[in-house]
């Protein structure tokens, strides 16, 4: 699974990477993002401005909004087969935008890692998205990352990584393909272009959010 990530690129190279217009007023640098909170996404509806929806997708059709909290994820494998994601997978596609993700390698304790690319550049995670209106017409739009099985890197941390696309690759997610075709795209990324490293226990709390979870900690290991 996919339950942490970051996302801290400055205003001008989100233009620069992913050439869509940011809003200032709402945008900020994230360090710890974490299911239930609002982040930054470039939906296949609108390819031109940074949106912001709530991480846990909400399937249309849902009574009650509390099952986003369940659905941070959809496996690649078995997207188009369960009724949550194979709607939204169809017709209701983005890119989940991230200069870094966190695992928690299991052993005598848990150890936090951060996988990120070589050179520290931003990427795209493949994700789905959702809106949900209340009876009392309040809207929420939702996502959902897609994750795959785990490269060479992230196996001895992870079973689960999140399906990165690489840049020539997200203007085909977001338009209108064959299903395989979009499923062919949902594969572990190059583990020859990421690294990976222990991390401190502040990216345990979702209430950390700052600069420092992203510095290494080697100490971790003993």
């Amino acid at each position: 699974m996919c339950g942490r990530y970051s996302f801290a690129l400055e205003d001008e190279l989100i233009w620069d990477r992913f050439r869509v217009r940011v809003r200032t007023a709402i945008y900020k640098a994230r360090y710890n993002c974490a299911p239930g909170q609002n982040l930054a996404i470039i939906s296949n509806e609108d390819l031109t401005t940074l949106h912001f929806f709530r991480w846990g997708l909400i399937p249309s059709w849902s009574k009650d909004p509390a099952i986003g909290n369940r659905l941070i994820n959809a496996k690649a494998e078995t997207i188009l087969e369960k009724p949550s994601f194979r709607n939204a997978f169809r017709s209701q596609r983005c890119l989940v935008l991230s200069d870094g993700f966190y695992e928690w390698k299991k052993g005598r304790k848990k150890i936090p890692y951060r996988i990120q690319m070589l050179d520290g550049s931003s990427f795209a995670m493949a994700g789905i998205w959702d809106r949900w209106a209340s009876p009392d017409g309040e809207i929420i739009q939702s996502f959902a990352i897609i994750t795959t099985h785990p490269n060479e890197k992230i196996m001895p941390i992870h079973d689960r990584m999140p399906a990165i696309l690489s840049a020539e690759d997200e203007p085909r997610w977001l338009g209108q393909n064959p299903a395989q075709d979009l499923l062919n795209l949902l594969k572990p990324y190059p583990a020859d272009k990421m690294i990976s490293f222990p991390v401190s226990g502040l990216v345990n709390s979702p209430k950390n959010d700052s600069p420092e979870i992203l510095k290494p900690a080697m100490d971790n290991l003993v």
